[in-house]
């Protein structure tokens, strides 16, 4: 079990390499001189500016020099206004400073830290704490909530902070004593307590709740398993491209997005066959359903609020990530505009995924199978009590799955003892409780299949009328519906129809006259359970649909817009598919929603086991027959 660590041999050959910590470096510089930074300047981001695509493919293609450029969001605490700018690297100049009038960037990490410090230190806070018997402040525990919309907040930059307590010392775990119906927001441009929210007193639940060793006796009969490749991996690296089983991409990382999948390709033959240009997760909601005064108004995105990215673990081998690792160092700026390393941010290796193929001849007793092989690409951000961890995989037959693994511990509430919550699951007899709550997740998805002018079908499955062509009532087949329009292409998932859709390319072909396309196969299906008027449907109003399709415009990224936090909604997918633009055969975004519909159990308390939510991308017709016929027999088996 071994580990290597990225380092790049190509440097800043390629436009799409992030920036490194000089070039971080160089821009703040560069908006320093310039005179655009204050006293309490804070760099919410600076990051790659991607250059256009049609320039990056012109890259790939004839190896033309592209630009370096930096994008810059500054938050200027002393009057609240945030400016979006651009650098050139290339020529050492800022080409943009633009005021942003009436958004909230991300929440800067500093913050998280200050918030807890000025709820603590707050007199009205501790009067608050001392009704409820606690005296002693240092086992307080606050964790920052987005402040969201509602329409009667204080003016500011505003995050609501919500409390429990550390009973049993600074390793306790705080999230089974919460301070119920206690809410603070604090500003944090002025650091100060902006309002309490008291709506009486509960009582603490005291009972402990640990999960370490030293409570919990680990099991004795666990064997080791041992994962060797004596030989290495299959995979190659080149800065941050990576050769793996007829695949080629590029690996991104962003502060707002985490990994991101960049020029996905598939080598078929003698022929490079493009499938993605670029896939990222665009945007994720975790609206709660209890109407509970503490917990009304939780409804985090914890990529467009909280920059998930930033949020990323130093992955550590043998626990996060097992076998022959390649890591991925997360490079990023903080609030001085000095960048600083997350070292193993993503983790990158090969699992075996059990059976790739497998057929018997009864008739002669001959065996041909062979195992499956899979790439994995890798993150894991903790959010607070919640942790996230986001899979790419890709497979030898062309397949590529997205998988959110969500673990950690729920966000915790209390009640009377001997009540009963009816928004949520008892926990103890203590009057402890976690509320009912989804996560629901939005990924950009840049189809180029074979060439950048797509189009997107929707196949349902129908059942053949009665008659003499349908004689035993057997009969279903598909049905095909292009989808041209952004408003044609806002759609539901319909198991009743068993439906999907299929990205193709109108000018290619396959075998049989079909045009090459790939599926986008759904799972993880969630629907908002808000009411029509719930301030989070109308900020997150991608939640409405599982589908939405876009023409590819460089500046739409974010499903809920730029600047959600604080922001009254409306913005991103909704805003853009209002002017009904054409989406057949052109360049295509696909947007698809998914995820975890989370009613609590006993069982995810104290930490929750892992639940899985995701999708799958799938070559329909895309290759002429199955890709993956000449993988190798396993070399340790008598498999034939």
């Amino acid at each position: 079990m071994t580990a290597t660590q990225s380092h790049s041999t190509t440097a800043l050959a390629h436009p799409l390499e992030p920036l490194t910590g000089d070039e971080i470096s160089a821009a703040a510089a560069l908006l320093r001189d310039a005179g655009h930074i204050g006293g309490r300047s804070r760099f919410v981001s600076i990051v790659l500016r991607e250059p256009p695509k049609d320039a990056v493919l012109g890259f790939e293609s004839d190896g033309a020099p592209v630009a370096r450029e930096a994008a810059a969001v500054v938050l200027d605490k002393a009057d609240g206004r945030a400016y979006e700018a651009v650098v050139s690297l290339t020529d050492r100049a800022v080409t943009r400073w633009e005021h942003v009038p009436g958004v909230q960037p991300q929440v800067l990490l500093e913050e998280f830290f200050e918030v807890e410090d000025v709820v603590k230190d707050d007199s009205a806070v501790q009067e608050a704490l001392r009704l409820r018997g606690i005296t002693e402040f240092d086992g307080v525990m606050v964790d920052p909530w987005s402040a969201g919309h509602y329409g009667d907040e204080e003016q500011g930059r505003l995050l609501r902070a919500l409390v429990w307590i550390k009973i049993g010392g600074p390793d306790d775990n705080g999230y089974a004593h919460p301070v119920e119906n206690l809410v603070v927001y604090v500003d944090t441009n002025e650091k100060k307590v902006a309002r309490i929210e008291d709506h009486g007193v509960v009582p603490i639940p005291q009972e402990p709740a640990n999960y370490t060793p030293d409570v919990v006796a680990p099991r004795t009969d666990l064997k080791p398993v041992s994962i060797t490749q004596p030989e290495g991996a299959s995979f190659t690296v080149d800065g941050h491209e990576v050769r793996w089983q007829k695949w080629r991409f590029r690996i991104g990382f962003t502060p707002r997005e985490g990994v991101v999948l960049h020029t996905v390709r598939y080598t078929d033959g003698d022929r490079e066959r493009s499938v993605l240009y670029r896939a990222s997760l665009s945007e994720m909601v975790v609206p709660y359903g209890d109407p509970a005064p503490t917990h009304r108004r939780k409804n985090a995105f914890d990529a467009g609020e909280y920059n998930i990215g930033n949020l990323a673990n130093p992955l550590e081998l043998g626990c996060d990530c097992l076998g022959e690792i390649y890591y991925f160092d997360g490079v990023l700026a903080d609030g001085d505009g000095n960048p600083t390393t997350i070292p193993n941010a993503v983790c990158m290796h090969e699992e075996d995924f059990g059976l790739l193929w497998k057929h018997t001849d009864f008739r002669t007793e001959k065996t041909e199978v062979r195992r499956s092989r899979r790439l994995v690409v890798s993150f894991v951000a903790t959010v607070g009590n919640y942790e996230y961890g986001f899979f790419w995989y890709l497979y030898q037959d062309g397949n590529i799955e997205f998988e959110v693994k969500l673990t950690g511990i729920m966000s915790t509430g209390a009640v009377p003892p001997g009540t009963t919550p009816t928004h949520g699951q008892l926990l103890n007899a203590d009057g402890l409780y976690a509320p009912i709550h989804q996560h629901v997740f939005n990924m950009r998805l840049d189809f180029d299949v074979d060439g950048v002018a797509n189009s997107v079908y929707e196949i349902d499955t129908e059942t053949d009328p009665a008659g003499p062509d349908n004689p035993v009532g057997n009969g279903f087949r598909t049905r095909t519906s292009l989808l041209g329009t952004e408003l044609a292409a806002q759609r539901r998932v319909s198991l009743d129809s068993a439906r999907f859709w299929k990205v193709v390319n109108p000018n290619a072909r396959n075998a049989v006259g079909e045009p090459t396309g790939y599926v986008l196969q759904p799972q993880g299906t969630v629907v908002p359970f808000v009411r029509p008027e719930a301030s989070v449907l109308h900020r997150a109003g991608f939640m409405k649909h599982h589908l939405w399709v876009t023409p590819h415009e460089e500046g739409e990224m974010h499903a809920a817009g730029d600047y959600p936090n604080q922001h009254q909604g409306g913005e991103g997918l909704p805003t853009w598919t209002a002017a009904d633009r054409p989406v057949a055969d052109t360049d295509v975004v696909v947007w698809y929603t998914f995820g975890s519909h989370h009613v609590a159990r006993l069982e995810d308390w104290p930490v929750m086991p892992v639940q899985y939510v995701g999708f799958s991308l799938q070559p329909h017709g895309f290759f002429d027959r199955n890709p993956a016929l000449d993988v190798p027999r396993p070399q340790n088996g008598h498999c034939s």
